[in-house]
């Protein structure tokens, strides 16, 4: 791994965490993600389970977690399972873990080897009434391709057909979606990766520049620093690109007098940042740019000022629609006619502003978390307003990240240059 040593604590707070949920008589296994084939004998950059992350820092394939608590023996009470050491492997692929390696990693102390886990595992199964088993669910994404973890649920209910199998993705969606204090260190590392190349962005950009350039600055930069990489593709979106939520060819000049909307952050010892940022190419916005920058940068912190537990994604993106309706009346963009006469379920500001404002941010950029429940102390947020504008061939978007307190939140970007008149002093500066 590229990025220093992660606190262990992090990931014994949070298998402590999910044990504290789990039934009695519970036994919870989480697989590892497939290696997944490329073309010929290559294969696609390992992304390891997030979930499974998320509880053991652990970024090898073939990898499990057995959390056991009611094991009559204590010793097997959360046991890692790792791929044994293979000298042949090691000399194609790598060194993979031993024992006291991951025990570095995540403070568990009990290690067994995939090839002596049968020896074992059928005992502990006959001891436990219920299953927890760990899927993909996010509500905003579906799949039919078998997965290493559907392939294990079907095996295991086919083998021990008379357990009581219990999903981990609930429990799974609650505790993801609270960040603790050692979560937020690491994300912090991330935002800081990335505050350093947006500074580092600002002296490059140019007329004539191409977006892909941009690009390679940013992973640059990301590598640099000890990111594992980017979170998500890079959006470099110079002039009209910038309507296109989910940009990524990357591949048009920069022209004088455009926009550029750049949406990037690095992942950090396997959490992101999610940085947005909009500057002009030529470093200086024109009159109306700024004017249209501004009303966004507006928007953006009236909702981080509504932004707090106990407001549900759905009111609070209802209330930050009336701010950006009252915005776009300001800048010409909508008249007290297309308000008066809008559609309560397509409102007449979503022409302009076609996303929502905020996700969930953790281990996965798109992280776990609720949408019609009230928001909680702990978690992670971005807010992230945009205006895109046909018409007139741009767009405008702002990002930041935010973590929940107990009356409000930290915004812990802070410290990266969001005001207009920063971002031009800054590219101005050589």
């Amino acid at each position: 791994m590229k990025y220093f040593p992660i606190n262990p604590k992090l990931f014994i707070n949070n298998r402590e965490r999910f044990v504290k949920k789990m039934q009695k008589k519970s036994i919870a296994i989480f697989v590892a993600n497939d290696e997944m084939p490329q073309n010929a004998d290559a294969l696609y950059k390992y992304k390891p389970s997030s979930s499974l992350f998320w509880l053991t820092g652990i970024r090898q394939e073939e990898t499990m977690l057995i959390l056991f608590p009611d094991n009559p023996d204590p010793k097997y009470r959360e046991v890692l399972v790792l791929t044994r050491p293979n000298e042949a492997k090691e000399k194609w692929d790598g060194r993979r873990l031993r024992a006291a390696e991951a025990t570095a990693i995540n403070g568990m102390t009990t290690i067994v080897w995939l090839d002596a886990l049968p020896a074992l595992f059928q005992a502990w199964m006959h001891a436990a009434e219920n299953v927890y088993l760990d899927s993909n669910e996010h509500d905003r994404k579906g799949s039919w391709l078998e997965t290493a973890q559907t392939r294990y649920i079907k095996y295991l209910q086919e083998r021990y057909p008379l357990h009581h199998y219990l999903r981990a993705a609930p429990i799974l969606l609650e505790l993801r979606a609270i960040k603790t204090k050692y979560e937020v260190e690491v994300v912090q590392q991330a935002i800081d990766i990335t505050e350093k190349t947006f500074r580092r962005l600002l002296q490059f950009i140019k007329p004539g520049v191409w977006e892909y350039e941009i690009e390679a600055e940013i992973m640059h930069s990301f590598l640099s620093n000890r990111a594992t990489g980017e979170g998500y593709n890079s959006i470099i979106a110079s002039g009209d690109n910038a309507r296109v939520l989910h940009y990524i060819f990357n591949n048009n000049q920069c022209n004088d007098g455009d926009l550029i909307l750049m949406d990037f952050g690095a992942e950090y010892g396997g959490y992101n940042a999610d940085l947005t940022r909009t500057v002009p190419v030529n470093g200086k916005f024109t009159k109306r740019q700024k004017e249209v920058y501004n009303a966004c940068l507006h928007v953006h912190r009236y909702a981080a000022g509504i932004l707090k537990p106990g407001i549900s994604i759905a009111d609070y993106h209802e209330k930050v629609g009336d701010e950006l309706t009252k915005q776009y009346l300001k800048i010409g963009l909508l008249s007290k006619g297309d308000v008066k006469n809008e559609d309560p379920q397509n409102r007449a500001y979503r022409k302009y502003t076609y996303h929502g404002i905020s996700h969930h941010l953790g281990v996965d950029v798109h992280d776990l978390g609720p949408f019609r429940a009230p928001l909680k102390e702990g978690m992670l947020l971005t807010i992230e307003p945009g205006i895109y504008i046909e018409e007139e061939h741009f767009g405008i978007r702002i990002e930041n990240n935010f973590w929940l307190t107990k009356n409000g939140n930290i915004d812990l970007m802070k410290n990266i240059p969001i005001e207009a008149d920063d971002i031009e002093r800054l590219m101005k500066v050589k």
